[in-house]
């Protein structure tokens, strides 16, 4: 019998403590996201670069990062019906702070809202970008309240009154605090063309462990026993194949605790022949569809990843 330490990495399985970084998106116009994320989310920006004729901006709150858009005009508009980004989620420590951000985003016509729902494990409000990404403002419930049936995670889609939730819990000392309130990553929910391709791809290559599977129309995936870091789904995108160049989604970050679990990774790309780049401190993989996947260790810096 053999023994493993907690947190290191297996042959199929990420580790428990990994954690998603921010997302890229491509942007059309940097200016006006810039200002629609910051004005709508609170994001603050962190860093920017030039990478030739792309500028690279970074927003987020405090010192993480939550979001990298990348200046690449000239691109077609996100297509609703491909395979991209279905949305990137924004996790909140607290409802006072996810409703300040809620209360927020509804105030700016530049962006859309879609939508709020009880998932029973979280509770999360949807957006609209003005070029048509996705974004996910949620908290989450304790994690001893998660019920969990047939090996699965319980979630749905229950209703959830955004006007009332907004009267329990917004405070005006949130929405002044803006930026200096704590916020990162918690999920991103992608569409894909397949569902069990999507699977082999995310959950037997990349190593995350499967969380429920009885979603129609879609997966749910995670490290660590959390509700989900990624999601797939088909609701607009059945039948899609790899993605054309466009707007959108440029890049979906993780981040794992150290080289062993890139180590780790490589030998599950390697085993199903799935061409990769690894630099040492991360390791760049595209899914089927196209979308680039990077893994990378802590203390990789934001330049870092930007230029590659």
């Amino acid at each position: 019998m053999t023994t493993s330490t907690p947190g290191a990495p297996t042959d199929r399985l990420l580790s428990p403590s990994t954690s998603m970084d921010a997302v890229t998106l491509r942007a059309g116009d940097l200016e006006q996201m810039t200002s629609y994320y910051t004005g709508a989310f609170a994001l603050a920006p962190l860093e920017e670069r030039s990478r030739g004729a792309e500028v690279h901006r970074v927003l987020g709150r405090g010192t993480t990062p939550m979001l990298r858009l990348v200046h690449t005009p000239g691109l077609p508009a996100v297509d609703p019906r491909q395979a991209g980004l279905f949305h990137t989620a924004f996790l909140f420590g607290d409802a006072a702070s996810l409703a300040a951000t809620v209360y927020r985003a509804a105030q700016d016509r530049r962006g859309s809202f879609v939508g709020s729902s009880d998932h029973l494990v979280s509770e999360a409000f949807y957006f609209t970008d003005p070029e048509g990404n996705g974004v996910e403002l949620y908290t989450d419930r304790p994690r001893e309240t998660w019920v969990r049936e047939r090996g699965q995670i319980l979630m749905a889609t229950e209703f959830l009154d955004p006007n009332a939730y907004l009267r329990a819990h917004l405070s005006q000392d949130a929405v002044d605090a803006g930026p200096a309130l704590a916020g990162r990553v918690g999920h991103v929910h992608l569409q894909v063309g397949d569902i069990a391709t999507a699977r082999d791809f995310y959950v037997d290559a990349v190593g995350f462990e499967a969380t429920v599977t009885e979603y129609s129309g879609a997966l749910f995936a995670s490290a660590g026993g959390y509700h989900h870091h990624v999601a797939m789904n088909v609701w607009n995108s059945a039948g899609a194949g790899p993605r054309a160049a466009s707007l959108g989604l440029g890049d979906v970050a993780v981040t794992v605790p150290g080289r062993d679990d890139l180590d780790a990774l490589v030998a599950r790309l390697k085993a199903r022949g799935l061409q990769h780049a690894d630099d040492g401190r991360s390791v760049v993989v595209h899914d089927p569809w196209g979308t680039r996947v990077t893994l990378a260790v802590p203390g990789t810096t934001t330049d870092e990843l930007l230029a590659r």
